[in-house]
């Protein structure tokens, strides 16, 4: 009987044990600051999710993604172009203000560099704890200048570092932090190694390995920008269902075959279906990881695209819809070129199955992040928290948003609650006249009623003027000397 009586008092400690060891882990997930994935799709039509419309093929995990969060209808990309958009996403500051306004290219690899200087995300995070880590397309600066993604706060790179590069999906090379990776099954002309594939595994290593820890992974994907490439399993699932194809006659070979150029596609239709289907299968394997691991109730998952729909080295936006309702696509400032999907979920703390018609932008990252952490907001900068808007509290509102480009004989544009004011052709002369459109009723940009709203073009002028602050390296026309 005392042997009974003793295995059982053992037992009942054991048990003990194990509730108080189960509470105080619970305990810490829930004093554990939240675990952050930003998803950014490369080129991504508003139109390009069967949830937003997509009429030829279907993305059910993103999907999914939005019927279990939020989704944001008037939600704004940084610029309209890489580069830029980017900048804006990783500094809060819009493209009047943060220091990468255009696609300013480095040789023989990379782009113009952010500063040293610079308040990213990414240094914010690191610097309050989280391991940081990217992995996809940088854009942001050259290997190893103050722009190297190293140098800008991430403690891990797995990608592409120059945009030109990335390019083609079956390149010489990676960059693995500082190391150059070299990509033998892609050696002269082969194409045996897909580098969205490898780059997503690297992403799905940095969330088993930083399961306990707090950590920000910004993946920034490749797809589906040019060149219209997929693995033959994806292109298989698609070919001959989009008649008559898309051809498209590129360079395969030669001195810039794989260093910026695009490959030649004859089936473009099938493979950006194809494209747009893997880069959902990997948004599927995102959440199914941190669900796998035990953390998903603490990690936000925002998803997004960098700018409209592009129709290099054979896209077809208009076949695709891919800008649905809007006018415009990559490298304009109507809706078509800057508006774009944003998808916000976290369990527990965001409602399922929600719209948001809250007006944000790439800007309002920043400051979001710094709310989600509970670190504090640096100065100068142009976003706004959307977090009230995420967990259904009071949401402070934006009185405008500003664009400008400086490609295309320069542009500029504005959003002053549901006027839209654009102009064209500015670089040079920057009292251009300026097209106004009424979004609440007129969301195609079709109607210019600028000549019956002088007061509302005369408040969009003054706004676009004071947005914009001269910078030494990305310069309109009419502000730059000789």
């Amino acid at each position: 009987m005392k042997i009974h009586t003793d295995n059982l008092i053992l037992t009942l400690i054991l048990l003990t044990q194990l509730a108080c060891q189960n509470q105080k882990k619970t305990q810490e997930q829930s004093n554990k600051k939240p675990n952050i994935i930003y998803i950014l799709a490369d080129d991504l039509g508003y139109g390009d999710l069967s949830f937003t419309g997509q009429q030829k093929f279907k993305t059910p995990n993103i999907d999914q993604l939005a019927k279990d969060g939020m989704f944001f209808t008037q939600h704004y990309s940084g610029s309209t172009v890489c580069a830029p958009s980017r900048s804006a996403l990783m500094t809060g500051q819009h493209t009047g203000h943060t220091f990468i306004r255009g696609n300013k290219p480095i040789f023989p690899e990379g782009q113009y560099p952010l500063l040293s200087s610079a308040v990213t995300v990414s240094k914010i995070l690191k610097s309050s704890g989280y391991v940081t880590g990217a992995f996809g397309k940088w854009g942001l600066g050259s290997p190893g200048s103050t722009g190297d993604p190293n140098n800008q706060g991430f403690d891990e790179f797995y990608g592409y570092n120059c945009q030109r590069i990335a390019h083609n999906y079956y390149p010489y090379h990676l960059w693995n932090n500082q190391t150059k990776e070299t990509l033998q099954g892609n050696s002269e002309r082969k194409t045996e190694i897909y580098a969205p594939e490898i780059i997503h595994e690297k992403a799905l290593s940095f969330l088993e390995e930083n399961k306990d820890n707090t950590f920000f992974m910004f993946y920034p994907s490749v797809i589906p920008h040019a060149e219209m490439f997929a693995p033959e399993k994806y292109m298989a699932k698609y070919r001959g269902k989009f008649l008559p194809e898309k051809n498209f006659d590129g360079v395969d070979d030669g001195e810039m075959y794989k260093m910026g150029s695009y490959g030649s596609q004859s089936e473009g239709h099938a493979a950006f279906a194809a494209m747009v289907d893997l880069l959902d299968q990997q948004v599927g394997e995102i959440r199914q990881k941190i669900e796998n691991l035990g953390i998903a109730e603490n990690t936000i998952i925002i998803f997004s695209s960098d700018n409209g729909p592009h129709q290099e080295a054979g896209a077809d936006p208009e076949y695709f819809n891919s800008n649905g309702k809007f006018k415009g696509i990559k490298r304009d400032l109507y809706e078509g070129g800057i508006r774009v999907p944003m998808i916000a979920y976290w369990p527990t703390k965001i409602k399922p199955n929600t719209r948001s018609a809250h007006i944000s932008a790439f800007w309002d990252f920043l400051p979001t992040v710094c709310d989600i952490a509970q670190v504090e907001l640096p100065k100068n900068i142009d976003g706004i928290s959307f977090l009230p808007e995420l967990i259904g509290a009071k949401q402070e509102l934006h009185d405008h948003l500003y664009w400008e480009f400086h490609e295309r004989g320069g542009r500029q544009a504005v959003r002053l609650g549901n006027w839209k004011g654009i102009k064209l052709k500015m670089s040079n002369n920057s009292k251009a006249p300026l097209e106004l459109y009424d979004l609440a009723q007129d969301e195609g940009e079709q109607n210019n009623i600028a000549n019956n709203h002088p007061e509302i073009v005369a408040e969009i002028n003054a706004i676009m003027e004071k947005e914009h602050v001269t910078s030494e390296v990305f310069r309109f026309g009419f502000e730059k000397t000789n």
